[in-house]
């Protein structure tokens, strides 16, 4: 009998699960993509219709509703809605507009309605789960069904920590949306069990779709992020992929520079300089590497054993004896991280203790041009420590004033960068390269939904 695989084994070649680029040919997905997509308000509006009304779409943290009567308003372009944490522990979504006059229930970004939610115009008051309670002078409110006025309900469900909402009324389950096989694969990582150690959400200058297609792909590392390069080895030969109904996931080994051991070392030593979260590792991973010391200080590694594979089993070390359970992981999800793409638009990389999330909507004002970028980041902390470290959302509203780490940083000026060059009317489309796959597989994502086609083919 064949041993099942693991959900982090499909990276092995030899499992005929992960595809290379050699395995992709040049047109399994369109790789010209035409900028009206980026800049017209024509095609704003027509994924207004068919994406941001009717897809399923990751609202919060379920940390962030603890308690019951809990609310938090979501709002994506002119619409809002609000998620209550039920007296039964249910979390449910509904449109945020009293069914009197329209009034808005819910102006902040979160509170607590314990008592039942109130429009402050007319005082008529509805149950945690939406049921019109009471109206100002009821006796005299005249032919008013309660059962026929309760709040307009939509979607909400949650996934590894996530609240998902979806504005269409009869959409299918999140279940379905996302797949057995992405649920199944990440699963093992435990999101649930994370806390936000980073959230920050500000306005760009670009379309949200700049955004998605930067953080999918790797090639522009050598322009935008030099200094990566001194640190790691980029091979887009050895990147793996997964392509589901609407989302994917691609993988690059985590390798240092260095062929020699002491190089190897050297360069592992100075990753919490570019990734701070190696820095809880580091200790363990020294231990692991006094065994292979020669008196002099040298290091020699016998056959089987490299720095990397002393990374995995330190990062395994670590997060277990913090109390996280990575048995369910492989040694490579110790180290690599995997590029996650969530329809319609969330980038997840994500590894062994840890996840850093990017999310960008259309800007509320309707311009193609602008857009909100979302980035967080998600840590497993031990319990004593949580509160210590975990962190609410900023939101920034003077361009320029946050400074996020390195990488992040350039990313963030170069967008903005790209979205003067796609204005260009005489600029008709992009061409993109083999590694720019996932960015072909995204944009016939995009491209089936708007033609109404919510499942992809057979």
């Amino acid at each position: 009998m064949t041993q099942a695989l693991r959900p982090g084994q499909w990276v092995d070649p030899e499992s005929g699960l992960g595809l290379g680029l050699s395995d992709l040919g040049s047109d399994t997905f369109n790789m010209s993509i035409s900028t009206d997509r980026y800049t017209s308000a024509a095609f704003a509006a027509a994924e207004r219709e068919h994406i941001w009304m009717r897809v399923w779409q990751i609202a919060g943290r379920v940390d962030e509703l603890p308690k019951v009567g809990d609310w938090k308003q979501y709002r994506i372009l002119d619409q809002s809605f609000i998620i209550v944490h039920g007296k039964d522990g249910k979390l449910r979504g509904f449109v945020n507009a009293c069914r009197h006059r329209g009034n808005m229930l819910c102006t902040g970004q979160t509170g607590n309605a314990k008592r039942g939610l109130l429009c402050q115009y007319h005082l008529w008051s509805y149950d945690l789960d939406g049921r019109l309670r009471g109206m100002l002078r009821e006796s005299l409110a005249g032919p008013i069904d309660k059962n026929e006025n309760s709040l307009l309900q939509v979607p909400v469900d949650t996934f590894a920590g996530f609240v998902f909402i979806n504005p269409d009324p009869d959409a299918r389950p999140l279940h379905e949306f996302l797949g057995p096989e992405v649920i199944e694969l990440l699963a093992p990582y435990r999101l649930d069990e994370m806390v936000a150690v980073m959230d920050v959400r500000e306005p760009l200058d670009c379309n949200w779709k700049v955004v998605m297609d930067a953080f999918e792909e790797g090639y522009h590392i050598n322009g935008i992020h030099p200094q990566l390069l001194s640190v790691l080895t980029i091979d887009p030969a050895t990147t793996r992929y997964r392509f589901f109904e609407n989302h994917c996931v691609a993988v690059a080994p985590f390798e240092v520079r260095g062929a020699s051991p002491d190089k190897q070392v050297d360069g592992i030593m100075d990753l919490p300089e570019t990734f701070p979260s190696t820095a809880a590792v580091i200790p363990r991973f020294q231990e692991l590497v006094s065994g292979y010391r020669g008196a002099d200080g040298s290091v020699d590694f016998p056959a089987g054993v490299t720095a990397r594979k002393l990374l995995q089993q330190a990062t395994r070390d670590t997060l277990t004896a913090m109390g996280l359970d990575v048995s369910g992981l492989t040694d490579d999800q110790m180290s690599d991280n995997q590029g996650w793409v969530l329809f319609p638009n969330y980038f997840m990389t994500v590894r062994a203790g840890e996840c850093h999330v990017i999310m960008a909507v259309p800007h509320p004002d309707g311009d193609p041009n602008r857009c909100l970028w979302h980035v967080s980041s998600y840590m497993f902390l031990p319990p004593e420590h949580r509160d210590a470290f975990s962190v609410e959302l900023t939101d920034i509203t003077e361009p320029g004033s946050y400074k996020y780490f390195e990488a992040l940083q350039q990313d963030y000026e170069q967008m903005p960068r790209q979205q003067l060059g796609l204005r260009n009317s005489r600029l008709r489309h992009l061409s993109l390269v083999n590694e720019e796959i996932v960015i072909g597989h995204y944009h016939s994502v995009i491209d089936r939904h708007l033609a109404g086609k919510t499942e992809a083919p057979q």
